[in-house]
C-alpha cells in the first residue's frame, strides 16, 4: 500500500526552482534513500514531505496516517542541538507531543512509549543523563527514540550518521535497517551511496537527470555505476 506519492513536483523557494518533475512512490515497508550532490535538492524535498515547505507545482498524495502528522523525523543535528541542556528522558517523551493536541501533559500512555522506545534503542540506562554530555552516537540514539514516539509507520532520517566515526556508523546504520525490518518505512538522506545500496530497498538520486526504482535497478543504471565507482563502492553492491 501507497505511503506517499508524488506526480511531476518541483521544488523550490520563493518561485526559484530547485529540482524538477519529480515522481515516485514510497509503499509501506520501503526503505528509500534520497542520494545525490550538494545542492541537489535532497533536504528541500525532506522539507516538502513535512509540509515546512510547500511544492511549486505537481501533487503530494499522502497516506492517511501521514495527513495526521504521524511522521518520526530525524533532522541533521546542529550545535543548539547537541548542547541542549535536558535530561535524555524529557527529550525522548517530547517526541509525543505531536499527537497532544494542545494538552500540557505526558499521560501514562506517553511514558510507557518512551520506555519502550529507550529500551529499543538501548539507552533506558541513560534517561536521567544530561543531553549534552552524552557521545555522538548516545545522541543520536536520543533522537531517533524520540522519533519513535511520533510514528508508528515512518521514520524520515536527515544524515542521521553525519559526524559519527566508522564503529558507530556501521551500528546506526544497523539499528535502522532493524527498524525497517520491524515494519517501518524509512525515508533516508544520504551522501554514502554504498551504505544505500547496502541496506536500502529503493534509491532516489537526484541530479541533472533524476532516477528512481531498486536498489538493483539502480546498481545496474549508468548513474550508479559512475557513483558507485567513484566512491569504490563497487564491491558493496
Amino acid at each position: 500500500m501507497s505511503l506517499l506519492e508524488l506526480k511531476d513536483v518541483s521544488l523550490g523557494y520563493d518561485s526559484q526552482i530547485v529540482v524538477e518533475n519529480l515522481n515516485f512512490k514510497v509503499n509501506k515497508g520501503d526503505y528509500l534513500c534520497i542520494v545525490g550532490e550538494n545542492g541537489s535538492g535532497k533536504t528541500t524535498l525532506m522539507k516538502t514531505l513535512l509540509k515546512l515547505t510547500p511544492p511549486l507545482a505537481g501533487v503530494i498524495i499522502r497516506d492517511d496516517d501521514l495527513k495526521k502528522g504521524e511522521i518520526g523525523y530525524l533532522p541533521q543535528q546542529t550545535l543548539v542541538q547537541k548542547d541542549f541542556p535536558a535530561s535524555v528522558k524529557e527529550i525522548v517523551l517530547s517526541g509525543c507531543q505531536g499527537g497532544k493536541k494542545f494538552k500540557p501533559f505526558y499521560t501514562k500512555e506517553d511514558k510507557k512509549n518512551a520506555e519502550k522506545n529507550m529500551k529499543r534503542m538501548d539507552i533506558l540506562d541513560l534517561q536521567n543523563e544530561c543531553y549534552k554530555d552524552l557521545s555522538g552516537g548516545q545522541k543520536q540514539r536520543v533522537l531517533l527514540a524520540r522519533a519513535l514516539c511520533a510514528t508508528k509507520s515512518i521514520l524520515l532520517l536527515d544524515e542521521p550518521v553525519s559526524g559519527l566515526d566508522p564503529m558507530v556508523t556501521m551500528g546506526m546504520y544497523e539499528l535502522i535497517a532493524k527498524l525497517n525490518k520491524e515494519g517501518l518505512t524509512v525515508i533516508m538522506i544520504s551522501h554514502d551511496i554504498s551504505a544505500s545500496v547496502k541496506y536500502a530497498s529503493h534509491i532516489l538520486h537526484i541530479s541533472k537527470k533524476i532516477f528512481f526504482g531498486t536498489k538493483e535497478e539502480y546498481i545496474q543504471s549508468d548513474i550508479g555505476k559512475f557513483f558507485l565507482m567513484s566512491e569504490g563502492g563497487k564491491e558493496n553492491a
